[in-house]
């Protein structure tokens, strides 16, 4: 195969080995940040008395995240639940900066307060307080809220431990779509297809999801209502439909199709309506994705020779070729503060994923492959998910935008693709 048509078929290729389905993710730490906050998180008052409780799925968020080294708050009694039992000295002794602590009660209608305050130590005071009345089917919800306000408020950035992430699996030939909670728990079935699923892609409100789907023998993009099930087939013309991108507003798509000869980049509602091409060019120009501000499209082209990431003002028609740094690199992700991209590079044989920053065009090799593949940015731009290979096995992993934080998410005997981190709750 011509090496320049190479990277338009390496995701399908990849995605057509043996897969098992449904298994839920769990996440492990394979590095962490070089300094980690020591935080004790004390069980809450009342928890025992509940099958599920939150201070548990707290501390396993705020640890998960490589920014936090949970204390161990067995030893001390009596076991503080609200700020002002907090005995400072106490705490800074056995080496915490900041002590979560809390309650759960159970109110006359049946639902249940659940209270909560971080106090830093060290500066002895108190961060925040807050109280919820929830029902017991809120409490992992509520629990992964939580650990998103202690997140902010001891790191400076927002939390994402209450998002949903996107995956692909496939159990003989059987494909599916589903969506689970950020830390893989409670996964749900979207899709089941006997034919490929492919590029899952969250609009930027969180209700709907485009996928490609080869159920009609050939590739056709969809978009899928995740609260009532209804889909469309929003891209189904001649040729191949693919690599679907939400306009920030949620009101356009852009995918790549072959309707008119080659592979090009267009822009149509949401709804498939009024496709329109956004360049002219003899180049297989693939997997274009807007930046945050909605002005650019970043996308791969093999225009000047090798596949490269370009970028595309959607405004003035502009091209400009944003990567250099070797003869392969595609798939590009803008990072959610408009300041950079991520994307899979080659080097040698071996895949990898790397970030740019715009403004200094600085690159940084974040991933050792061999073959990591499909980033997606967490809402926040601090985690980036991606798929790779373990023992000829697809698995997912994770990796800090800074390199330094590293995490792998396994499902017992599963075989996972093409991850997409969800956006906010809105």
């Amino acid at each position: 195969m011509h090496r320049s048509l190479r990277f338009v078929f390496t995701v399908v290729a990849l995605l057509v080995l043996p897969f098992a389905a449904r298994a839920q993710l769990t996440i492990e730490i394979v590095g962490g940040a070089g300094t980690a906050i020591p935080i004790a998180i004390v069980p809450f008052g009342g928890e025992s008395s509940f099958p599920l409780g939150i201070s548990g799925i707290v501390g396993a968020d705020l640890q998960r995240s490589g920014m936090f080294r949970l204390v161990n708050s067995d030893a001390v009694t009596p076991r503080p639940v609200r700020a002002e039992d907090i005995r400072a000295d106490v705490w800074r002794g056995r080496g915490a900066d900041a002590v979560v602590v809390g309650s759960m009660q159970t109110l006359a209608d049946g639902r249940v307060e659940v209270r909560f305050a971080l106090m830093d130590v060290v500066k002895q005071s108190l961060l925040v307080a807050m109280t919820y009345t929830i029902t017991p089917a809120q409490f992992r919800t509520t629990a992964h809220k939580i650990a998103d306000i202690i997140y902010e408020k001891l790191t400076g950035d927002p939390g994402v431990f209450s998002t949903r992430i996107a995956y692909i699996t496939k159990a003989g030939a059987r494909y599916q779509l589903l969506v689970a909670d950020a830390d893989g728990a409670d996964p749900q079935v979207v899709v089941t297809s006997n034919e490929p699923l492919l590029s899952p892609r969250w609009s930027p409100e969180g209700t709907r999801i485009a996928y490609v789907s080869f159920e009609q023998k050939k590739p056709v993009v969809y978009v899928q209502n995740l609260a009532n099930g209804s889909r469309q087939a929003v891209a189904n013309f001649r040729g191949s439909n693919s690599a679907p991108a939400w306009s920030p507003d949620g009101r356009r798509l852009a995918v790549t199709l072959t309707k008119d000869g080659g592979s090009q980049v267009y822009v149509m509602s949401a709804d498939g309506a009024n496709a329109q091409r956004v360049m002219t060019s003899n180049a297989i120009d693939t997997e274009a994705a807007f930046t945050a501000d909605g002005g650019s499209l970043l996308f791969t082209s093999d225009r000047g020779g090798s596949p490269q990431v370009y970028r595309l003002n959607v405004g003035s028609g502009s091209v400009e070729r944003l990567t250099f740094d070797g003869s392969y690199n595609v798939s590009p992700r803008p990072t959610p503060d408009g300041k950079g991209v991520v994307f899979v590079r080659r080097d040698g044989g071996r895949f990898q994923i790397a970030i740019q920053d715009f403004g200094s065009r600085q690159m940084q090799v974040l991933t050792s492959g061999p073959v990591d593949e499909s980033p997606s940015l967490a809402p926040n731009g601090k985690l980036i998910l991606y798929a790779n290979e373990s023992g000829g096995r697809g698995t997912l992993a994770a990796v800090s935008t800074d390199g330094r934080v590293k995490q792998r998410l396994v499902a017992a005997g599963a075989d996972v693709r093409e991850p997409a981190w969800g956006p906010y709750a809105r």
